[in-house]
């Protein structure tokens, strides 16, 4: 695949529930976007920039999508859904999936920020269509088969202290 240029197009999708579990299970501590923005973008033209989140009606996750529209995210919010037996369920995973294949003609470069073994399969997919494939995630927490299929993976565990709050 390609490597690293300024004049590569890049789309950043994050997968925000992931890495919110990943670094609180782990670490206690929230994602520091601003940083994963930059550097998933590293010097190179961002042509979208995604953040997929959950409304759970907690009182500061309003002020937390205002904060991801400043630093440069899109938002797309899906409300949690509560079944009749009370467990929970909400994920972006197929809405994440589609944005990233509908964007491969736009861009040379998705960023995946995941360590969600489910887009596995999406970064093969990419990858066939001529698409770089880069996944950020905590090692610690990332699946083996997202790490294999992705071009390249960026450790955030590596870098505690840029990517952490």
């Amino acid at each position: 695949m390609s490597e690293i240029h300024p004049a590569q197009r890049v789309a950043v999708l994050v997968d925000s529930q992931n890495l919110y579990h990943s670094a609180q299970s782990v670490y206690s501590r929230n994602i520091d976007y601003s940083e994963l923005l930059e550097n998933a973008v590293s010097d190179r033209a961002l042509v979208r920039a995604i953040a997929y989140v959950i409304r759970a009606d907690s009182p500061e996750e309003e002020s937390f999508f205002e904060a991801l529209r400043e630093i440069g995210f899109e938002t797309k919010i899906k409300d949690i859904k509560t079944f009749a037996d009370g467990t929970k369920k909400a994920d972006w995973d197929l809405g994440m999936s589609l944005d990233a294949v509908s964007l491969a003609t736009h861009v040379d470069t998705v960023v995946l920020c995941t360590g969600d073994g489910d887009f596995a399969r999406l970064c093969t997919h990419l990858r066939h269509e001529g698409v770089r494939v880069e996944a950020m995630g905590f090692s610690n927490s990332a699946s083996d088969d997202l790490i294999d299929a992705a071009d390249a993976f960026i450790d955030l565990s590596e870098r505690e202290d840029t990517f952490l709050l």
